[in-house]
């Protein structure tokens, strides 16, 4: 498999994680990403993940794999355990933002994260209508969204500032490919890479 072999954002993701790395992934789901680097960049993994279908297909593809609620935090998880942390598409359904980029902050090196941007012109229109957005990277209703925390590009760049990270990467998607062009309003997946500043 090769990185075009993996879900867009997945690759994108993929790109920025150096070979013999450690990485440690926040919600993994069927670990997909953890094995594509084992397999092609010698990445000593590590998954975190609450769903036990998800448990039980990282389990199949030989991921390491721990069933955890991230709302507790990465207790367990010594101070610069890991290169990267990555928390694909669930900051968004997090009560507990700050403690969670906190905490990634804390047990690894390079966080990234990626989240539907609420900035995205379709959503705009959408709420200008009178309507909650509804999209491919925001597919629920108002009334059975898990998507409790919504922002744009901009509020994830003045959040990271606030909480003493440095953004060292950040790439915008729309359908899988880069918005290059007013990325903020154009693009509807927003990836984030950061380092902390203190």
């Amino acid at each position: 498999m090769n990185p075009t072999e993996l879900r867009p954002d997945l690759a994108r993701i993929a790109a920025w994680i150096a070979p013999e790395s450690r990485v440690l992934d926040l919600g993994c789901g069927e670990g997909e990403l953890l094995a594509w680097l084992r397999d092609h960049k010698r990445v000593a993994g590590y998954g975190v993940e609450i769903d036990m279908d998800g448990v039980i297909a990282c389990a199949g593809r030989g991921v390491n794999v721990i069933q955890r609620d991230l709302e507790s935090g990465l207790a367990g998880f010594e101070p610069d355990s890991f290169d990267y942390v990555v928390l694909s598409l669930t900051i968004q359904a997090m009560h507990r933002v700050e403690l969670i980029i906190d905490e990634m902050l804390r047990v690894g090196r390079t966080g990234i994260v990626t989240f539907p941007n609420f900035g995205y012109w379709e959503n705009r229109w959408q709420l200008l209508r009178g309507r909650m957005p509804v999209s491919e990277t925001l597919p629920y209703q108002w009334y059975d969204t898990p998507n409790i925390h919504l922002c744009t590009v901009r509020d994830f760049e003045h959040f990271l500032d606030q909480r003493g990270a440095r953004l060292t990467g950040q790439t915008v998607l729309h359908r899988g490919q880069r918005v290059e062009w007013l990325p903020n309003l154009l693009g509807s997946l927003a990836l984030v890479r950061f380092e902390r500043t203190r």
